[in-house]
């Protein structure tokens, strides 16, 4: 903020020593400090209250842009939703005015006329209506060859058939505690 270098402090310094003099130099550099302090929570208060202003702005303009966007989709969805309730609540009803001016999506393929006779059935493969479905050929497939004997394994005239008879576990209580012989010359084992 303030270009002031080292030697330009050491300079205020000094004369700051010899103007005040040591004994109240403390006193008045704390003073300094507690009033830069208050400075500094004073510029952080303002930095806080202009950022909130800022982001209360911003979000003012988004709500702006969202009420407007909404706004504009609810205008464009407003005649589904009547037709769509109109259907749900007479679902018997001729079409409504919206739809009868929108062109359908059969509007080319031609419908057969109502007979005169509302009891007599109507055949939707008579009438070339009914949908047909295409004809799928998908192949079998192959089944496995029959399982042999010769594809099983066959055991070995080496290997023994039966287990060999189990061998007598040891016995820890001897395995634990070696034997102690006596060495020569009569001294104790090491």
């Amino acid at each position: 903020m303030f270009d002031i270098s080292w030697g330009k402090l050491v300079v205020i310094g000094v004369i700051a020593l010899i103007v005040i003099g040591p004994k109240e130099l403390p006193a008045v550099l704390r003073t300094v400090g507690q009033w830069m302090g208050k400075m500094r929570r004073m510029a952080a208060e303002f930095q806080g209250q202009f950022q909130d202003a800022m982001r209360e702005a911003e979000m003012a303009d988004l709500k702006k842009t969202f009420d407007d966007t909404t706004s504009g989709l609810t205008s464009v969805f407003d005649p589904v939703k009547n037709d769509i309730d109109k259907m749900v609540n007479d679902p018997m009803s001729t079409g409504s005015s919206s739809t009868a001016s929108a062109p359908t999506p059969d509007a080319g393929i031609a419908t057969p006329e109502p007979s005169a006779n509302p009891a007599a059935p109507v055949d939707p493969l008579a009438l070339g209506t009914a949908p047909v479905a295409p004809e799928v050929s998908v192949p079998m497939p192959e089944m496995p060859p029959p399982v042999e004997t010769k594809d099983f394994a066959v055991p070995s005239p080496s290997a023994p058939a039966t287990p060999a008879s189990p061998t007598p576990a040891p016995d820890l209580a001897q395995a634990a505690a070696p034997e102690s012989t006596p060495e020569a010359g009569g001294g104790k084992a090491a």
